[in-house]
Formats: C-alpha cells, sequence, structure tokens
C-alpha cells in the first residue's frame, strides 16, 4: 500500500513538472522598465552596470534573452530579483541591459527563457 502511494504521488509530480517546464519556455510579451541601486530578493545588489534583472516568477538563476520590440535589438540577462510589480511590466533592467536593447525607461520587450543556473550553484535561494 506505501509502494502504491509513492508511485502515484510519483507519477503526479512527473506529470506536473512536464506540464509546467513548457510554460515556462513560452516567450513573454509586455513593457520593460529599468531600476538599479538596490538590494535584491536574493541578496545581490542591483548594479548599474550588471546584466541582471527582476522577473515575478522565473527561478533565481534563470537566463532571458530580452529583445526590444521597437528596435530589435536584444540582450542576455540573469534574474535575481522580484518584480516589477505594475501591471503591464514583465521584467525590470538594470541600466546596463535597458542600454544593450536602446531603452532608458520603458520599453516593449519580448522575454525568452533560455536556460538556469541556480540549480548548479549551492549555497544559492531558487526562487
Amino acid at each position: 500500500m506505501k509502494v502504491r502511494g509513492t508511485l502515484i504521488l510519483g507519477a503526479i509530480i512527473l506529470i506536473s513538472t512536464t506540464i509546467s517546464i513548457p510554460l515556462l519556455a513560452q516567450p513573454q510579451i509586455g513593457i520593460a522598465s529599468v531600476y538599479s541601486n538596490e538590494k535584491t530578493a536574493n541578496g545581490e545588489y542591483a548594479h548599474p552596470s550588471r546584466f541582471t534583472a527582476a522577473h515575478r516568477t522565473l527561478p533565481f538563476g534563470t537566463f532571458v534573452e530580452v529583445t526590444n520590440l521597437k528596435t530589435g535589438r536584444s540582450v542576455i540577462v540573469r534574474i535575481n530579483d522580484r518584480g516589477p510589480y505594475i501591471a503591464g511590466r514583465i521584467i525590470d533592467l538594470t541600466p546596463a541591459g535597458a542600454s544593450a536593447i536602446g531603452s532608458d525607461g520603458l520599453a516593449p520587450v519580448r522575454v525568452n527563457v533560455l536556460g538556469t543556473i541556480a540549480a548548479n550553484r549551492p549555497g544559492r535561494p531558487n526562487s
């Protein structure tokens, strides 16, 4: 009986993981904003010259490609913070990331998930 329950629980976890992973990989389209000079949710500092960003749900350590839909320019940044919490905004970029895509404020963007390093970095929070 115990083995059967374990198998059922394992199957549920496998199915839910299989369903949720493709959802994370879908591109998001929305507005990018700029922020810096703050302590981030994972304990780092949001340095203006580094290519990091805030996202509401992606795990810390996830790399994403952010493409400005007006200029066509793109940049790869690492998620290390939570936010933005303003309707319509999907990512907060440091000034370095924003500058790389030709923005100094708000910009329409597409965000594509590239991968994560969070699982391979001991001592780092993962969400």
